[in-house]
């Protein structure tokens, strides 16, 4: 495993452990993954050198809170747990509210990274960043996150905060690649981290969907980028994934994460459905691309034009409705 070379009270891996499939039904694993597949995979990951484990009060409405921080245990103190808050109501007595709800649920004497899940349209940070002022006052929280945040929106909650925000989680991958543009230079530049979910498209990275094994949970179903026309379009960076893989006797989920977390400000957060998953994706962060691999890889990525906006949208309802 390797690790971010960032000033923090605890190392952070540059490969971690996304738990929104922890007691989320949409995902469709069942209650025999919620009661003991997950916490084999807490465990092991612990055992492979991951430290940064993520979490959300809206993940399975507190059920991946309470899952992760029972298959933890007396390891909490160890590693980097970060959590999020959705912010409904951002006052500062409610964040300061959700806060201790929170480490509650998981079990845990800190958060070491509290995050607004996304940003309020309707409200500043300034009252959020009064509560979470206050839970690092007291010693609940220690480093404070923001996750889908824009460049500008960052640097204003970062003020509102008059210290550091140290994270941005958002949705980062060979197939969405917005990021690249402010968010990852601004972190590099500045001390600061991105936080890479989905660092895997939700799975079309890793080649096991194409048009004739289309998904069939509601999370990927749901999804404009399984629609064939997208699978179809897709081949490209699917078969420049496989030939990079081939080369180094790797699988293509590991080579898409190995681009993902490339830059040193850059983690990741794979989701696992299994201890063999984890295992796999946690062995990416030892990959370090070559600079030809690389172009090659964002040239495949370039040349993905995905169908989206409203026509992919209704493409999806449609589908959903032939399904019923």
């Amino acid at each position: 495993m390797r690790y971010l070379n960032i000033q923090t009270t605890k190392k952070i891996s540059k490969i971690g452990l996304g738990t929104w499939q922890f007691g989320s039904r949409e995902w469709g694993y069942g209650q025999d993954y919620a009661s003991s597949e997950a916490r084999a995979i807490v465990r092991r990951a612990l055992e492979l050198g991951v430290t940064l484990f993520d979490t959300a009060e809206i993940y399975g409405f507190g059920r991946s809170e309470r899952i992760l921080g029972q298959a933890l245990g007396e390891d909490l103190d160890s590693i980097f747990l970060a959590t999020k808050i959705l912010p409904v109501w951002p006052i500062a007595p409610v964040v300061q509210q959700r806060g201790v709800a929170s480490a509650d649920r998981l079990g845990a004497r800190k958060l070491d990274l509290y995050q607004v899940h996304a940003p309020n349209p309707a409200v500043r940070d300034g009252t959020i960043m009064r509560g979470m002022r206050a839970l690092q006052r007291t010693g609940l929280v220690d480093e404070v996150g923001v996750s889908n945040y824009s460049l500008k929106r960052w640097r204003a909650a970062e003020g509102a905060l008059g210290t550091r925000v140290l994270s941005n989680q958002v949705q980062y991958s060979l197939v969405h690649r917005a990021p690249e543009s402010d968010l990852v230079p601004y972190a590099q530049e500045n001390g600061r981290l991105v936080i890479a979910y989905s660092p895997l498209a939700q799975g079309l990275l890793s080649g096991r969907y194409h048009q004739d094994n289309r998904p069939t949970n509601r999370v990927r179903a749901n999804s404009t980028l399984f629609l064939p026309e997208n699978l179809e379009r897709a081949a490209g960076v699917i078969a420049t994934l496989q030939e990079v893989a081939d080369a180094r006797a790797a699988t293509p989920a590991q080579i898409a994460l190995a681009w993902s977390i490339r830059n040193p400000a850059v983690v990741a957060i794979p989701g696992a459905s299994s201890v063999e998953q984890l295992e796999s994706n946690v062995a990416a962060a030892d990959i370090e691309l070559s600079d030809a691999e690389v172009s090659a890889l964002s040239l495949a990525s370039d040349r993905f034009q995905p169908v989206k906006g409203p026509a992919a949208v209704r493409q999806v309802a449609s589908q959903r409705l032939r399904r019923r």
